[in-house]
């Protein structure tokens, strides 16, 4: 067996192997997404028992195979145990962990995604922040992490900075009133709904939810997002389906 390491992260997903194992699937700062076998972590008694489940971040301890992993220990930083007794807060995280895992590849730094995903279910349970607006802003600052997202800072079609005041998703972000003319399937945006897009796609992932908008501005970027999301991720989310269905 090969030698022991540590990696950082949060359990993506976690579903039941053989009779007492379970299979999950880890986001890890390090090694990416990478899939682990936790050896009777379903029996009383197991110290894995509570840490093989979705949304615990920690430090894992694994053995590396040849196809997968073997997971040994865990030292848990968060649980999120709260969260399941928030609805549809609960549903609004599992489409987290799909959408993170939807971008996750092995092999790759994901620190940046681990942090967004911790800090997006943290303020899924601030009952100040709507959490529609966690979700749109979760879902831009993945596709930024991704390095796909729209371009709102200039006209995607001739680089003006002025007269910005509409949008497309298909055409790559902001245009220009001469531009959008010529353009067909663009929606207007205000000032104040450029702005947070642009906020979200700048600001580092500890500052994402130290804000919050008025229900019309979010009622707009709820339908920019939409379109992003539309035009540059191509999976139907499971977890989506459901939460759709409550809210």
């Amino acid at each position: 067996m090969s030698e022991k390491t540590t990696v950082s992260g949060v359990v993506l997903f976690a579903a039941p192997a053989g009779e007492s194992d379970k299979r999950v699937v880890l986001l890890t700062r390090e090694r990416g997404k990478i899939t682990a076998f936790a050896r009777g972590a379903r029996r009383q008694g197991s110290p894995l028992l509570a840490a093989a489940n979705p949304f615990v971040f920690g430090h894992f301890q694994v053995y590396e195979g040849r196809t997968a992993y073997t997971l040994v220990q865990a030292n848990v930083r968060n649980y999120f145990t709260e969260l399941a007794a928030e609805l549809p807060g609960v549903y609004y995280g599992f489409y987290f962990l799909e959408f993170a895992d939807y971008y996750a590849r092995e092999g790759n730094e994901e620190g940046d995604m681990v942090n967004l995903l911790y800090v997006a279910l943290k303020s899924l349970m601030n009952p100040k922040l709507p959490q529609l607006l966690v979700r749109r802003v979760f879902e831009l600052k993945a596709m930024v992490i991704n390095g796909e997202y729209p371009q709102m800072f200039s006209c995607v079609s001739c680089g003006s900075q002025e007269g910005l005041h509409d949008f497309s998703a298909r055409r790559g972000g902001l245009l220009c009133e001469a531009c959008a003319r010529k353009r067909t399937e663009t929606r207007q945006i205000s000032e104040a709904a450029a702005y947070t897009l642009q906020y979200i796609i700048t600001a580092p992932v500890e500052k994402l939810y130290t804000f919050t908008v008025t229900p019309q501005v979010l009622e707009e970027v709820d339908g920019l997002v939409e379109d992003c999301v539309r035009c540059y991720v191509d999976k139907k989310f499971q977890s989506l389906k459901i939460l759709e269905r409550m809210v």
